[in-house]
């Protein structure tokens, strides 16, 4: 069993932008700027984009923290969204979801420029990854593929299920797998809730991608020998033991699983660092296709 190590992938990738960010500036070019919205003060919200602007200041890109009270209008944070459209030396924008309930996440997400859509949320986006057409792809999924790909895993012909019909990881997830490219080439089966058989499905998979946001819901005997897990899940739960008085647990038993593993990752420590590393790669490259 090898672990797949997103702390370590995702600093290689970070390397790489600040050597990149550093012949910009060497050149006289613009140098990436990332704006973020933060409505409300929801400390696990808070902690993702503390890391996200931690990521840039190690990059050297310019970073901008809107904070917005939580009572804020939709007409108000929609507004912030066009001004930040309309600065011309902002290259990607990205509203932290969960919004609060008053405000349509779909309606501020559409509200977007495409050209800094580094999320990959908006339809347009969406619908060029689903095209093939270049396109910025999600955080998440496309943390994924840098991290198979930072360790040489070949995935051609394998057959991966996913679980988690979300539109932030599970279906563009599987819309990545699917296509024909290394990693990729692989023949997906997208699971969720209603699947029948949901273990059976798991059992019949080289590569498993867990999304579905319920702490060890796959367990060792969901997995066949050999397998390739990705465990997208982090939950806090009560754990009297930790100073925090909590644990972060993955969507995986990690225990009775990863015996059986050819890859894995951990939580934390696996998928979360890569989220943040391509949301970098993806505001570099609005910087530079942009300006």
């Amino acid at each position: 069993m090898e672990l797949l190590d997103g702390l370590r992938a995702s600093k290689a990738i970070k390397e790489e932008l600040k050597l990149e960010v550093a012949q910009l500036a060497t050149e006289g070019k613009k140098i990436p700027h990332l704006a973020a919205i933060l409505v409300g003060n929801n400390g696990a919200s808070e902690t993702y984009v503390g890391a996200k602007v931690k990521a840039c200041n190690e990059i050297g890109f310019k970073s901008t923290l809107i904070r917005l009270e939580d009572d804020i209008s939709e007409f108000k944070l929609l507004s912030e969204v066009e001004a930040l459209n309309n600065d011309p030396d902002v290259d990607g924008i990205l509203v932290q979801l969960p919004l609060p309930k008053h405000i349509a996440d779909e309606k501020v997400i559409n509200a977007i420029h495409p050209s800094k859509d580094v999320d990959g949320f908006h339809p347009i986006s969406v619908g060029r990854l689903v095209q093939g057409l270049p396109a910025f792809v999600p955080a998440t999924p496309y943390g994924i593929m840098l991290l198979l790909e930072h360790y040489q895993v070949n995935t051609k012909g394998m057959h991966a299920v996913v679980v988690g019909r979300s539109n932030i990881v599970g279906r563009p997830m599987s819309i990545l797998l699917s296509g024909n490219s290394n990693p990729g080439n692989c023949t997906v089966t997208l699971c969720h809730s209603q699947t029948k058989d949901l273990a059976g499905w798991c059992r019949s998979a080289d590569i498993i991608v867990a999304a579905l946001g319920r702490p060890e819901f796959i367990q060792g005997d969901m997995v066949k020998e050999g397998a390739i897990v990705i465990d997208v899940g982090i939950t806090r739960v009560a754990d009297a033991s930790k100073k925090s008085g909590f644990a972060l647990k993955g969507d995986v038993h990690f225990a009775s699983v990863s015996p059986k593993c050819s890859y894995i990752t951990p939580v934390p420590g696996g998928v979360g660092p890569m989220t943040i590393a391509a949301l970098m790669k993806n505001t570099f490259r609005a910087c530079t296709e942009n300006n």
